[in-house]
């Protein structure tokens, strides 16, 4: 017998290996590459890039439990991923409706680009983007316990 928890965490784990590859090759790609320059610690980007994976992953998990298909899993990115673009800083959130700031403190990817924003164009420290690494830490976890139950749930096992 194997538990649902034990399900989740292979999934992590697997999958979780994969997004630390990505996360290597695109740092690397994007600072040898496209020459970008970092001001603050590239171990700091790293971080933040590989947090920002790992909640994604956790997310993708979390959606594909309430999928039937994989047709209605491209259902969901519009509803999902879409809305988390414009939270990023491609359009500046100071600048929006007050109910669309309360919207982006819900959103990842704010948080990751908060901090990623600060490290490469600031030189943020660790002290300066800890609170946004440890809400997507908290949401990595919130996301695991929530795909937890979600497979015992919606899915049978």
């Amino acid at each position: 017998p194997i538990r649902r928890s034990e399900i989740i965490m292979g999934y992590l784990i697997g999958y979780g290996g994969f997004a630390i590859i990505q996360t290597v090759l695109t740092v690397v790609f994007t600072i040898t590459v496209f020459k970008i320059h970092l001001v603050g610690s590239i171990w700091l980007a790293f971080l933040t890039n590989l947090l920002l994976a790992l909640v994604a992953l956790t997310l993708g998990i979390f959606i594909s439990t309430f999928a039937n298909s994989e047709f209605q899993m491209i259902q969901f990115i519009p509803l999902i991923v879409v809305p988390q673009i414009f939270f990023a800083g491609l359009v500046p959130v100071d600048g929006m409706a007050s109910w669309l700031q309360a919207i982006a403190h819900i959103m990842p990817l704010y948080y990751g680009a908060n901090a990623l924003t600060a490290v490469v164009t600031k030189g943020a420290g660790l002290g300066d983007i800890g609170v946004n690494l440890l809400i997507l830490v908290g949401f990595m976890v919130v996301l695991t316990m929530l795909n937890i139950v979600g497979m015992k749930r919606y899915r049978k096992v």
